[in-house]
């Protein structure tokens, strides 16, 4: 049996996460006894490259990502792929390959290839070498279909990151596709049978197993978690400033905590214009010690603050967009965001004022260009597909969200 993880194991919105910078998650897969794990976005783009860097010092499995690079050469923590052998000598060659992300990894000092072109390089190397391959691919379902497509040699492809759920498999081609959703609630199971003389594999078949059907978590998992969450908390306690006033929290008006907040991603990415919504904080603030655990709190999100320059044209749809119950109402999963509704867009910098559009007093031009301090979340194109007109983008990394929060409320109560 081959234990296997396909990227993201690692969430910064979680309490153990964060305290140990991710080192807690890979205690958790050793003590599970893991094989090989790749890495997904949360593991390559939510951490700076010094806590990557030394995120698996103390794995006891190997990771494999053949396309991300450092000055042309793979990490130290990494390689392409590895081969595995059998009692009866049949290897089986196994590939990790990531999701790409340009602009966000070259921010953190990474160099991340096209997936396809690193896949065939590791392929062709491993071309006579092995009997069966499997790919543990952090891509997504579409580009799984196609690698089935185009490399008919890769006999299983494990997937992950559009969080889709194959209960049984899907067969592209002679590859079998295997995805097990998101959030734990499945364990995949594939059995490959294969013959012991030929080498050759006979039969592929998966299933997924529903986790809520399983035993309770053992107890020396449980006693692993307590010590974990402690050693947390011992960080996360840490008193890192003192708040002299409340700070009331809204999701559908506008408030003070929301107004701060716009205010200082304004001030960050030095924009003519800041939009946040304000279910990105999820509970008011009250006046007196703030502990790193409490902006952790109010502020889960592994979001970077980025700065866009837009045409008054696109500023004015995304605005008249934002104002609609639908959008102030509507509940996001993922794209980094771990609250639960977007609620209102609150600005700095521009006011709605008789159907009409002020940035700064000055009413908004439609071909004029304006800076725009905003969320990442905006930019992938789910929620305002006009955010993917920006004439610039600029990502701030490896600062998260709560990063500024914690900066703003240090120059608020100097």
């Amino acid at each position: 049996m081959l234990l296997v993880d396909i990227g993201d194991h690692v969430d910064r919105s979680h309490l153990i996460t964060e305290g140990t910078n991710g080192k807690g998650n890979v205690a958790l897969l050793n003590q599970a006894n893991y094989d090989y794990v790749t890495i997904g976005n949360n593991e390559g783009i939510t951490l700076s490259k010094s806590m990557l860097d030394e995120l698996y010092e103390d794995a006891n499995f190997e990771v494999l990502v053949a396309n991300l690079f450092e000055q042309e050469r793979l990490p130290s923590w990494t390689k392409p792929y590895t081969i595995y052998s059998l009692q009866d000598d049949t290897k089986i060659g196994v590939i990790g390959i990531t999701v790409q992300y340009p602009l966000f990894y070259e921010k953190l000092g990474w160099e991340i290839q096209d997936p396809y072109v690193a896949l065939e390089k590791a392929v062709e190397e491993l071309k006579g070498r092995v009997n069966v391959v499997i790919l543990l691919s952090h891509l997504g379902k579409r580009d799984d279909e196609e690698i089935a497509k185009r490399f008919p040699v890769i006999d299983v492809i494990l997937g992950a990151h559009t969080h889709h759920l194959f209960e049984n498999g899907k067969l592209v081609g002679h590859t079998l596709l295997c995805c097990a959703e998101k959030y734990g609630h499945y364990i995949g199971h594939v059995t490959l049978t294969i013959d012991t003389i030929t080498k050759r594999l006979l039969s592929k078949t998966a299933v997924t197993i529903p986790t809520d059907s399983l035993q309770e978590e053992s107890s020396e998992v449980q006693e692993t978690l307590r010590a974990l969450e402690q050693q947390s908390k011992q960080y996360l306690h840490q008193a890192n400033l003192l708040l002299k006033e409340d700070l009331p929290l809204e999701w559908f008006n506008v408030s003070p905590f929301t107004s701060l907040l716009a205010e200082a991603i304004k001030e960050w990415c030095d924009a003519d214009v800041s939009m946040i919504n304000a279910g990105v904080l999820l509970e008011p603030l009250k006046a007196g010690i703030v502990t790193k655990e409490d902006i952790h709190r109010i502020c889960p999100h592994p979001i970077n603050p980025c700065r866009l320059v837009l045409l008054g044209r696109t500023l004015r749809t995304v605005v008249e967009r934002a104002k609609e119950e639908e959008m102030e109402r509507l509940e996001v999963k993922g794209l980094g965001f771990r609250g639960k509704v977007m609620g209102r867009m609150v600005y700095d910098g521009l006011i709605v004022q008789d159907d009409d559009i002020y940035v700064n007093g000055a009413r908004l031009q439609d071909e004029e260009q304006y800076t725009i301090g905003t969320l990442d979340m905006f930019t992938f194109g789910f929620l305002f597909p006009e955010l993917q007109e920006a004439l610039e983008k600029e990502y701030y990394m490896p600062e998260l969200l709560r990063d500024v929060v914690e900066w703003k409320l240090k120059l608020l109560n100097k």
